[in-house]
């Protein structure tokens, strides 16, 4: 009977583990793989991502320990709830089990077996196993670093190869011009507009989504390339100082564009000059004769030398080489004038927001200087659809949504408000406001919530600690309380809003930023 109940309390901890070790692998993946963001993460999370999930686990030691045979019922009776509680749920970016995942859930799962070993020699001392089970739970994230250390020199050499196969097929395409594309926001819109208006022209790759960084771009390469694609825009995003040298490194562009600097990942980066000397790598792998495109709006790229042949583009800078002007913004779209080789020619889109048209004018430089002629880029910009989650509009049920969920910096925050209060309609915005802003992130979201205040009718707000300088930041501003909800989750912030009434008045509502899975 003893033995039963064992077996039956070391797999019902394997399930509660395993589940746990699922978690952890997928926070990690998050964290992009990178150990020390991974440690950060756990500094920050620890009651809710380690005790709140292994809190029933926690009462294991003493019933083990002391509590003979009814001890282990109970403990076996945990572990299955732990399990059950801690299965993986639905996730705003799913775990993907991609090769290098599936490695480390091996060495991983070899851990794992020595902690089952060591239990089953310790079998008949129930003071050696019922501290072993549970202190093996509350230290399972070390777990996946310690496998993703065993597993290092393998990653290594696997990742040196493929980058080594990227960077020859790159070579192996002399005809092929590649843009980089970079910059604190704007980077991943920009690189859809720009496919769009070159496709007038030219056979186009490039890279998919988010796809920014070193082996994101190289499995783009190396699954995507093909002999006939004429130009490759590849996006550069960047944490951390050389992040976009290793990219350039790579792929060898011949073309840049920086569409913005700002305080963007200042946690990892530390400070905006960073930040501008990361960007601006991209501008420094170019080759002598290469141009870099330049938003001559932002006053963190105007305060730096261009230091190769610089084509500026902007909505406020008149002095701009492509200088968007009798800009009109509308819920049913925007317009602007550009004026070029003295000629004037006015674009129409149906997207919205100010912010858009700077991102389109961005396109259209690179796209007319890459040899596209300027009438030609007029059916494409017409033609041009909204980048999901970047100023989208979506026409739900009971509202219309614009669903900027990808934005989470402070220019892309303001000029969403500006476009939320370019419609008619009860002005709603639903947000878990900015992160990643480092010590000025408080100060920020605060003014983000000064902002609101001017333009939104109600605010709900996503998650209590996290929202509490917004919250200030209306109060601040005299808001009144009683439009303000406040909610833990997403879903509770859109039930919400969807039980306003609102005397049939149509409902305008902005998504503004989600956090991701390990926030």
């Amino acid at each position: 009977m003893d033995l039963i109940l064992f077996i039956l309390l070391l797999m019902a901890w394997l399930c509660s583990f395993t589940m746990l070790t699922l978690y952890n692998l997928h926070m990690f993946q998050l964290n992009s793989y990178k150990p020390h963001e991974q440690r950060k993460w756990y500094k920050e999370k620890f009651l809710p991502a380690f005790v709140g999930r292994n809190l029933g686990v926690l009462f294991t030691l003493p019933l083990l320990v002391f509590c003979g045979r009814a001890g282990v019922i109970l403990s076996i009776v945990l572990y299955a709830l732990t399990a059950y509680l801690g299965r993986p749920r639905k996730a705003k970016k799913p775990l993907v089990y991609t090769a290098r995942v599936k490695r480390m859930l091996v060495t991983a799962g070899i851990l794992t077996a020595v902690t089952v070993l060591l239990a089953v020699l310790f079998r008949k001392i129930p003071a050696v196993y019922g501290i072993l089970l549970p202190a093996a739970h509350f230290v399972s994230g070390f777990y996946v670093l310690l496998a993703n250390l065993i597993n290092r020199p393998v990653e290594k050499a696997i990742n040196n190869w493929y980058i080594s196969d990227a960077k020859r097929m790159i070579d192996s395409s002399p005809n092929l011009r590649v843009v980089g594309i970079t910059g604190s926001y704007g980077k991943t819109s920009v690189k859809f507009f720009l496919r769009k208006l070159l496709s007038a022209k030219y056979n186009v790759l490039m890279t998919p989504e988010s796809y920014n960084t070193t082996m994101g771009v190289v499995k783009t390469i190396r699954t995507s390339l093909r002999p006939t694609h004429e130009i490759f825009l590849c996006e550069m995003g960047a944490r951390n100082i050389g992040d976009i040298k290793e990219i350039c490194d790579i792929v060898s562009p011949r073309f840049g564009v920086i569409t913005s600097i700002g305080p963007q990942h200042l946690e990892s980066f530390k400070s905006i000059d960073n930040v501008i000397k990361t960007k601006f790598e991209l501008r420094d792998a170019l080759p002598e004769d290469g141009i870099v495109f330049l938003n001559g709006d932002n006053e963190y790229i105007r305060s730096q030398t261009p230091g190769r042949k610089a084509v500026t583009y902007g909505i406020e800078n008149s002095d701009c080489d492509y200088f968007a002007r009798d800009i009109s913004v509308s819920a049913a779209g925007s317009s602007f004038v550009i004026d070029k080789d003295g000629e004037s020619y006015t674009f129409k889109t149906g997207l919205i927001g100010s912010h858009n048209v700077l991102n389109i004018t961005g396109a259209i430089a690179a796209a007319h200087t890459l040899g596209v002629p300027m009438k030609d880029l007029i059916p494409q910009v017409r033609a041009l659809e909204s980048v999901p989650h970047r100023l989208q509009l979506i026409r739900g049920r009971s509202a219309l949504i614009i669903d900027d969920a990808y934005n989470s910096n402070p220019s892309g925050a303001k000029a969403a408000l500006d476009t939320l209060a370019c419609f008619d309609g009860v002005k709603i915005l639903v947000t878990p406001g900015m992160v990643e802003l480092g010590s000025r992130q408080a100060e920020l979201n605060r003014v983000f919530g000064s902002q609101a205040a001017k333009v939104c009718d109600y605010v709900a707000l996503v998650g209590e600690k996290q929202t509490e300088p917004i919250y200030q930041g209306l109060m601040d501003a005299g808001y009144p309380k009683e439009k303000i909800f406040v909610e833990h989750d997403l879903t509770g912030a859109l039930r919400s809003v969807e039980n306003l009434h609102t005397g049939g008045v149509q409902k305008i509502v902005l998504l503004e930023n989600d956090l991701p899975d390990n926030f």
